[in-house]
């Protein structure tokens, strides 16, 4: 498992997305009542069932009214209003004299009124709310990304442990017909019998890394189902080889990564996005200091009655005789804010500063991941070949050791020695192969290579 414990170190997880899917062809099987879950089934159930990208998208919902409501700033604003009043009691008429008075009151208005300018704060409070959507659509890709790389890291994990089981299988296969050879040599007194002794030793541990195999293969399973929610119980996937890996894969130059990179990966547009939200707040700042200026409009009108008088008018024609108009423009000019304006877009020239700063380390961060996979792929290149030459050595070596063996002229301690060399050559085979189309997929991955062919 030396090559998971890499894995799992690198500071990119994305790199895993590509490393499978661009290199594996997917189809769908049924096999009586078990679905054959590919990898493409499993990435889209991941990512329409996953609760945080539920919980985002929903996010996102709420920055689109976000964006509606910074756009309604623009319009103007209206209210109505209706009021009615009943008095009664003793009133006094002149010095001395009082009399029961009730009256009525009716009154009826209506307002308008629209900011004509206050900085362009309007404006830009509705830029900077854009932006806040278009950033958060762009984390929501990143998100996707993330859930999409767990989901593959498990499909990569479980095709590992899977061809560790095979390679198990095969060697206890194996040594079940040596374990019979053994016994055709002894009862042919060729040899001791002491050495079915070391055969059915040598057989039984075989018999027990298929079983750590098979264990490690159905914990891999289960992962996968419990990321993707869904029963165990019969749950598989799609089991498919990966092609020999070869030179080919290679880059020979990694500007042309970098340039990609640096246009199109969304951890920098998130990062020039920040910035560009970061300018208008200071926009936003600035405008404490300019003068804003309104306009209103009124209208009202109003009807009374009382029981001291009979000779008032008819309530419409009341409310047709007083009605009223007022047009209002109102100059707001700062004078002194305690200084809270000169602070407020002091701070915000620092958060400009800051996400700028922001923009240079994810560019350093990036060419870093970019020129650690380039360097890496070189490296796995030479190990995968350098694990070809040693399982091959190794073959050789253990074909002419079981050879001398069955003369007699070596002891089953050596041959034991030779087949545990041969089999962790084929375990470091795998690992190479693994290491290295994983490595070279990451560069795919970064110069925007379709994830599913």
């Amino acid at each position: 498992m030396i090559f998971f414990n890499r894995l799992t170190m690198m500071h990119n997880m994305k790199y895993k997305l590509s490393a499978l899917i661009l290199f594996i062809g997917v189809s769908v099987s049924v096999s009586g009542q078990n679905k054959v879950w590919t990898l493409q089934e499993c990435v889209a159930h991941a990512l329409e069932n996953n609760i945080t990208i539920q919980r985002t998208q929903n996010s996102l919902l709420i920055n689109e009214q976000d964006v509606k409501g910074a756009k309604s700033n623009f319009l103007p604003s209206a209210g109505a209003s209706l009021s009615q009043g009943l008095s009664f009691g003793q009133t006094e008429l002149y010095p001395g004299s009082f009399v029961n008075r009730t009256s009525t009151s009716t009154s009826v208005g209506l307002s308008v009124s629209q900011s004509i300018f206050n900085g362009f704060r309007n404006t830009n409070i509705y830029k900077q709310a854009q932006l806040t959507l278009e950033t958060n659509q762009l984390e929501l890709d990143r998100i996707k990304d993330d859930i999409s790389l767990n989901i593959v890291n498990s499909y990569l994990n479980v095709l590992f442990n899977k061809e560790g089981l095979e390679t198990a299988k095969a060697q206890y296969e194996f040594s079940k017909k040596q374990l019979q050879q053994v016994k055709d040599l002894v009862n042919a007194g060729v040899q001791p019998k002491a050495n079915i002794y070391d055969a059915e030793a040598t057989l039984a541990n075989d018999e027990q890394r298929v079983t750590v195999a098979e264990n490690s293969y159905n914990l891999s399973l289960l992962s996968i189902s419990q990321i993707l929610q869904v029963p165990f119980e019969g749950f598989t996937v799609q089991i498919i080889e990966i092609d020999t890996p070869s030179a080919a894969l290679l880059y020979n130059d990694i500007k042309p990564i970098l340039n990609y990179a640096f246009e199109n990966r969304t951890e920098i547009k998130v990062a020039e996005k920040n910035i560009e939200n970061s300018q208008l707040g200071t926009e936003i700042s600035k405008s404490g200091f300019l003068p804003s200026v309104s306009a209103s409009y009124g209208f009202g009108t109003n009807a009374f009655y009382t029981n001291l008088s009979k000779t008032e008018e008819q309530f419409f024609d009341q409310l047709n005789a007083n009605k009223g108009h007022n047009v209002g423009l109102s100059v707001n000019i700062p004078i002194f804010s305690r200084f809270q304006n000169k602070i407020n877009v002091a701070k915000s020239k620092i958060r400009e500063d800051i996400s700028k700063l922001d923009l240079d380390q994810t560019k350093l961060t990036l060419e870093s991941n970019i020129q650690r996979a380039f360097t890496d792929a070189q490296a796995a290149l030479k190990t995968y070949i350098a694990a070809q030459k040693s399982l091959e050595a190794q073959q050789l070596a253990f074909s002419n050791l079981q050879e001398r063996y069955n003369l007699d002229a070596i002891s089953s301690f050596d041959l034991e020695q030779a087949r545990i060399r041969l089999v962790n050559a084929e375990s470091s085979l795998i690992n190479s192969k693994y290491d290295f189309v994983f490595k070279t997929k990451v560069l795919d991955f970064y110069m925007g290579k379709p994830l599913v062919d």
